[in-house]
């Protein structure tokens, strides 16, 4: 027991020594995994959520270290009136891979998710695990790479703008190869804000 204490304590003190965060977690790792994660929506302020999303990730998951622009998609998977907007995000965490899930799914919960059993439905705020570093999980909550990522024209767009070359572990390619073999047929576009429009004009 008194051995336990001691390695608590010693993580502690080096997470205070590197100024690593401590999260709303109870698990945590002293060592930095760079992420990839694509956040969006299509329910409520898009634009506006899109931009809570990636502060809240922020302040619980770690240093945005890139991100693409935000890209306007019809809906995949299923029909509704409003077109999602999604970004992707690059971001260095100590989380590790299941507290990261767990951290992604309260930031939905705060923004307003509402989960069912439909994987393919409107929502306010969408965070999806594309990578945890170079890691293979096929863990029941979780499975890294992103099981669908190469199938998606409105992720690999995003993807592709931040990280060309960032290779697929499983597939062996990289992104921008993934993005030109890609047969989704989804339209996807770079999203014009309204400010944006509004200075065109």
């Amino acid at each position: 027991m008194k051995k336990f204490k001691l390695w608590v304590v010693l993580l502690e003190y080096l997470r205070k020594l590197y100024n690593f965060p401590k999260y709303e977690c109870s698990l945590y790792i002293i060592f930095m995994r760079r992420v990839y994660l694509i956040i969006g929506g299509n329910l409520g302020n898009r634009e506006e959520l899109i931009d809570k999303t990636a502060r809240q990730i922020e302040q619980k998951i770690g240093k945005v270290v890139k991100r693409s622009d935000i890209f306007e998609s019809e809906p995949w998977g299923f029909d509704h009136d409003t077109n999602f907007l999604n970004q992707v995000l690059e971001v260095e965490t100590s989380l590790e891979a299941l507290c990261l899930l767990d951290t992604c799914q309260l930031i939905e919960k705060n923004l307003g998710r509402k989960r069912d059993h439909d994987d393919y439905s409107a929502r306010t705020a969408d965070i999806d695990v594309l990578f945890y570093d170079d890691c293979i999980y096929t863990l029941p909550p979780l499975v890294v790479p992103h099981r669908k990522l190469h199938e998606r024209m409105f992720v690999l767009k995003p993807l592709a703008q931040i990280a060309p070359s960032l290779m697929h572990p499983l597939l062996g390619k990289s992104i921008n190869e993934l993005l030109s073999s890609c047969s989704d047929s989804t339209q996807v576009w770079r999203y014009a804000s309204a400010e944006k429009r509004r200075i065109m004009a």
